[in-house]
């Protein structure tokens, strides 16, 4: 090795490795100051305004919940709407997880991607569906009054616990696929293979082998669709209406129509509570279905379906979804097309004009606009946390990573609407005196965005051999050069897939942002569910443009996402 060839000296690296070692510091404290300014101190301020509003112990908001039975049956129904919901939902999805876990099934790619849709769908979006779908003036409804030559609708599903259920089902049914279908998809057969050869039947196979060695994915998928449905805001608000209420709808009531600021502070913190003590028993339940198994390759596990029965299964399966999740989406897309004068464009037109004519209102093509700015910023804001996040578990002693990970993943735990109310009464003094301003918004869709953006990215970069690295290193690569010659490569396309989930959820959230929006700053979800609350025809129009434009993009997101992804890595 000649001069030229050889690595610099020692001395010559002391700089350099004293520089990456402050980078490592403020790679390390980013995600931590971010959490701890807009996630720990918003939610310190709920516990102190829910028993020390004036400084001193007060208890005012606790006699008041504990002095009103209605305050108990809402956290009841809370836990009731939301045990059901996930109830149906496993029974509804737990076939198409075993379809797509072993059979090979025409555009598996897209079909997956349309299943995925609903999931990543805006939840105003959603009710907004079934609420075209199953309303009043719902084709349900319509259909019926045609075929019975009825005066009247018939039906009134709209403001009912089965509406709630079947939009939970709607929402959260890929989640069931993709946990317990992925893990399925590799699970080893020889066990109930040997089972059947002792003699067992296919139903005693299933019930005493698979289904323990499948019980831990698939509690950890219930556990997951449990927090979604207990922490429900726009379905809730939307399809439940006001006799249908839970914590998360009656935080939002008692903050916005009745400023009873202490009684909204108990209830979300006896909310807070009760998603952290699940979100703890998911995280335990998430390693047990991480324990090694004999596993073998998804591609293996597939197969086409040969006999009538499979055949017959595998089409009733996949065509009865389509049609579950499908009819929704195609029904929101065709009322946006009707007006009172026929078919047309005319509520898109409207979009761009403010029927109402408030001061207080803009034309809901500046929603629009709104909404992708916030989601811009949002998504930059969510990737250098996401990415700060990745780096400081790789790098943490191996009996720290998996604390740190959970509390990177604490936002997750916790409720959208819960998060806004902290941002509220903690972020409208100096020197966060940022309640009246545009940057709170982008703000609380980070931090909601930001554990997705960090499940996208941590499996790629812990897939990644330490000794490629270490490679590069010995023969004189810098630190710099290492990460962009090795690592970039390799998460680049997570980086795009956490990206894109970042902008997708940040397009539809709603629950934080109904409370913390300016009124002359409004994105899109906020005006859609503005103008549902609005009379006339043509307002309900716009909503159903608006929502339909909103679908639009979350799904050709959804779509380029799932092209993104490196294979299934990733628990959403």
């Amino acid at each position: 090795m000649d001069a030229s060839q050889s690595p610099p000296p020692l001395r010559s690296l002391a700089p350099q490795h004293f520089a990456m070692s402050h980078l490592a510091r403020a790679i390390f404290i980013l995600p931590l100051a971010f959490l701890a300014l807009f996630f720990l101190y918003p939610l310190t301020a709920i516990l102190q305004f829910s028993f020390a509003p004036a400084g001193v112990f007060d208890a005012r908001g606790l006699q008041e919940f504990f002095a009103e039975p209605y305050y108990l049956r809402v956290i009841g129904f809370t836990f009731a709407q939301a045990a059901l919901s996930t109830l149906l939902t496993l029974i509804a999805a737990l076939p198409a997880a075993y379809l797509f876990a072993h059979y090979r099934v025409p555009a598996e790619k897209f079909i997956r991607a349309l299943i995925t849709i609903p999931f990543l769908m805006p939840t105003i979006v959603v009710a907004a569906a079934f609420s075209a779908l199953l309303g009043p003036r719902g084709w349900l409804n319509a259909a019926l009054m045609q075929i019975f030559r009825l005066d009247a609708p018939p039906l009134d599903l709209l403001h009912s616990l089965g509406a709630i259920l079947l939009a939970h089902v709607f929402y959260n049914f890929s989640i069931v696929v993709r946990i317990v279908g992925n893990f399925w998809s590799t699970l080893s057969p020889h066990y109930a293979e040997g089972a059947r050869v002792l003699g067992a039947s296919r139903a005693r196979a299933f019930l005493e082998i698979t289904f323990p060695l499948l019980a831990p994915a698939t509690l950890a998928a219930a556990l997951l669709i449990f927090i979604f449905n207990f922490t429900s805001f726009g379905v809730v608000l939307l399809l439940g209406g006001a006799r249908l209420a839970t914590l998360e709808v009656e935080i939002y009531r008692q903050t916005i129509n009745l400023f009873n600021l202490p009684l909204a502070a108990t209830l979300s913190l006896i909310q807070l509570l009760c998603t952290a003590a699940l979100l703890f028993i998911y995280t335990r339940v998430q390693a047990r279905v991480s324990q090694p198994l004999a596993l073998r390759s998804r591609s293996v596990q597939l197969r086409h379906p040969a006999t009538r029965r499979e055949k017959f299964f595998v089409g009733g399966v996949m065509g009865l979804t389509l049609i579950f999740l499908g009819a929704p989406l195609a029904t929101l897309f065709v009322e946006s097309f009707f007006t009172p004068s026929g078919w047309g464009l005319q509520n898109y037109f409207n979009l761009f004009e403010n029927l109402r004519g408030s001061i207080t209102f803009v034309p809901p093509i500046d929603a629009a606009r709104n909404s992708l700015v916030v989601a811009a910023f949002a998504v930059i804001f969510a990737l250098g946390l996401g990415a700060s996040a990745a780096f400081s578990i790789l790098r943490a002693p191996p009996r720290a990573r998996a604390a740190l990970d959970i509390f990177f993943m604490l936002p997750l735990g916790v409720s959208a609407v819960t998060l806004g109310f902290g941002f509220l009464i903690a972020l409208d003094r100096p020197p966060l005196a940022l309640r009246a301003t545009i940057y709170l918004v982008p703000l609380a869709h980070a931090l909601i965005a930001f554990p997705f953006v960090l499940r996208a990215l941590l499996p790629i970069l812990q897939s990644i051999p330490p000794r490629w690295r270490d490679a590069a290193r010995v023969l004189g690569a810098s630190p710099a050069r290492v990460w962009r010659e090795i690592d970039l490569p390799i998460v680049a396309r997570a980086l795009i897939t956490g990206g894109i989930f970042a902008f997708v959820i940040s397009l539809g959230e709603f629950g934080a942002t109904a409370l913390i929006v300016l009124p002359e700053f409004p994105t899109m979800p906020v005006a859609i569910y503005q103008l549902l609350g609005e009379p006339g025809i043509a307002h309900y129009g716009q909503a159903m443009a608006m929502s339909a434009l909103l679908m639009l993009v979350s799904a050709i997101a959804i779509f380029a996402m799932e092209n993104f992804r490196v294979g299934d890595v990733g628990e959403f």
